[in-house]
């Protein structure tokens, strides 16, 4: 395509875009002003006929207002993933896919609707799955061999990207926010399928793109879908709603946490932290405490006994002997763990914290990071329960460092000041997040906060 051309086609799409993209939940740049889109590609997956949709890929460029004179907006300039249909007229059971219609440009009187509601297009876009190749800059590559003929259903519960189910076979995951470079949620799943670990669901295929640096773009990754499985979270619910222990599940998944923990030290660069990096580790989590404190004012008076926890690790080192660090999960949590009805243990998403930049989400960190992630899971889970279930939630993190230790060989428990400051960093990434986003939900961190604060 033209560069002329997809320039037409995002002059006629943006002022639906405008109205239209701030209010999708995957959006990241809500509350500023979008002032302008820039086309990074521009690609014809299917072009409209007289008897069928035609289905527009786009990787757009958003322009943001910046916050004020003085600050720079970190939002600025996102890339965005987009698959919109095209059609005359939108049938009945699109109306609620509507993004607009088109006044001008090449679109100029057609229906733009969110292409993944159309059965017709999503089955058009495994079809381009199951024929690895080129299409424009998009490059399609596939590990194993993909039936096609599948009916797809788009699933709801996302926040920052988007799924089809295939068949109740596959799942492919589409990438909303595009950053380049490698992308864990492809990267770490084919290191640990080419390991042998069965504990994460292997990529069958995924398509790409490349940014104008050379740099790849990962866009959607189709894995097996774990029908009949339950995440860590509904689960630990239930068992709260009938009054049941979980710890024996606990166990189970401190194990296959440490089994993904080992796969990935085996398969992917690992690294010793000497006595700088672990302080550039504690002055990092320093400064996102006192950011948040001036946010949340709550957290104003727990701050010294928080720094302690990030002095306390950044001493760690003091005789040299440093520690290993590798490549991690990254945002590890009872949704991010899927049990099927055998009962086994699996862990999804290893997109890591979408807010971060994707550089810190790839870089080598201590194993301890996903064990503190899961740790204040249980604690959110008890904490959603009235009455507070204090104990249960005890019983559980226990119980998952104890499964964790049986598979490791080295207990997460072993290094207090670790696991402190690691679970530290957490509640006060959680206290912001619940502040902004939650407020009803504040209480639930800032209980961690209080223990955490006073803890020797």
């Amino acid at each position: 395509m033209s560069a002329a051309h997809a320039d037409a086609l995002i002059n006629s799409l943006a002022p639906l875009l405008h109205d239209w993209l701030p209010r999708q939940r995957w959006f990241a740049g809500k509350g500023r002003r979008v002032t302008g889109f820039v086309p990074v590609t521009v690609t014809e997956l299917q072009p409209m006929g007289p008897d069928g949709p035609g289905l527009l890929h786009l990787l757009v460029r958003v322009e943001q207002q910046a916050v004020g004179p003085a600050v720079p907006s970190p939002l600025a300039g996102d890339c965005y993933q987009l698959l919109l249909g095209v059609r005359e007229s939108l049938p009945p059971h699109l109306a609620a896919a509507l993004v607009g219609h088109a006044t001008r440009g090449p679109l100029a009187g057609r229906a733009v609707y969110e292409g993944l509601h159309d059965p017709r297009l999503a089955d058009l876009l495994l079809e381009r799955l199951r024929t690895p190749g080129a299409l424009g800059p998009l490059r399609f590559d596939r590990a194993g061999t993909v039936p096609g003929g599948l009916p797809s259903r788009l699933l709801g519960v996302e926040q920052s990207n988007s799924s089809l189910v295939y068949g109740d076979a596959y799942i492919l995951k589409i990438l909303r926010r595009v950053f380049p470079g490698p992308h864990p949620d492809l990267e770490l799943p084919l290191a640990l399928a080419a390991e042998g670990c069965e504990r994460v669901p292997a990529p069958v295929a995924w398509f790409e793109a490349s940014d104008p640096s050379g740099e790849p773009l990962t866009l959607g990754v189709l894995q097996p879908y774990l029908r009949g499985s339950q995440d860590g979270w509904q689960l630990a619910l239930a068992a709260l709603a009938e009054g049941r222990e979980f710890t024996s599940e606990a166990r189970a998944l401190g194990q296959a946490t440490a089994e993904v923990h080992i796969a990935l030290a085996a398969a992917l660069p690992t690294v010793t932290l000497g006595r700088s990096q672990t302080g550039q580790l504690a002055e990092a989590m320093t400064e996102r405490l006192d950011a948040a404190a001036q946010a949340v004012p709550a957290l104003v008076p727990y701050v010294p006994g928080l720094r302690n926890a990030f002095d306390e690790l950044a001493g760690l080192d003091e005789a040299g002997r440093g520690r290993p660090a590798q490549r991690v999960h990254g945002d590890l949590h009872l949704g991010q763990a899927l049990r099927t009805p055998d009962g086994r243990w699996s862990v999804i998403d290893f997109e890591g914290e979408p807010a971060r930049p994707l550089a810190e989400r790839r870089r080598p960190q201590p194993p301890v990071r996903d064990v503190a992630g899961m740790l204040r899971s249980f604690d959110y889970a008890a904490r959603s329960h009235e009455p507070w279930r204090a104990d249960w939630a005890a019983r559980c993190r226990s119980a998952y460092c104890d499964g964790y230790a049986i598979a490791a060989g080295t207990d997460p428990r072993a290094e207090p000041e670790l696991l402190r400051a690691y679970e530290t960093d957490k509640a006060v990434y959680e206290v912001l997040y619940e502040a902004r986003h939650r407020p009803d939900w504040l209480p639930v961190p800032m209980a961690a906060i209080e223990r955490l604060a006073g803890d020797a």
